[in-house]
């Protein structure tokens, strides 16, 4: 993972632990990194429901623009492919404490998510009714 400064964004209900189905996600730990490593015990985000992903309409700016990585333990194909288009890295992982897991991601140690056989049917479905494609 990079050296220089940077933003990770980790979704998570509880500003805690990692929480799954990113799209889905309405808070955020946002960490800031530098040359020295994390900075702080992130800064909390509450985005607006009109700014939560399944909802997000158009290419205009975002409140999570500008963030490098996001981790997450699930996200659906929809989800993925917005945020290739934003430039945005989507790390999935079964980490579920989240500092743990932007700290494991810069030293490249960040946990597989679980199996996605199970989510990857949940997420599926939930993309469908979805107007966030």
């Amino acid at each position: 993972m990079q050296t220089q400064s940077m933003r990770i964004a980790v979704s998570s209900n509880d500003y805690r632990t990692v929480s799954g189905h990113a799209g889905q996600a309405q808070r955020w730990l946002i960490f800031e990194m530098d040359a020295n490593g994390l900075l702080g015990d992130g800064k909390r985000l509450d985005l607006l429901p009109p700014q939560v992903f399944h909802r997000f309409q158009g290419p205009g700016l975002h409140p999570l623009d500008g963030v490098a990585v996001i981790v997450t333990r699930f996200a659906g194909e929809g989800f993925l492919a917005k945020m290739r288009k934003r430039g945005i890295e989507v790390r999935q992982t079964r980490e579920t404490d989240a500092r743990k897991a932007a700290v494991n991601l810069l030293a490249g140690t960040l946990a597989p998510p679980p199996s996605r056989r199970l989510m990857s049917l949940v997420c599926k479905v939930r993309d469908a009714f979805s107007d966030h494609r």
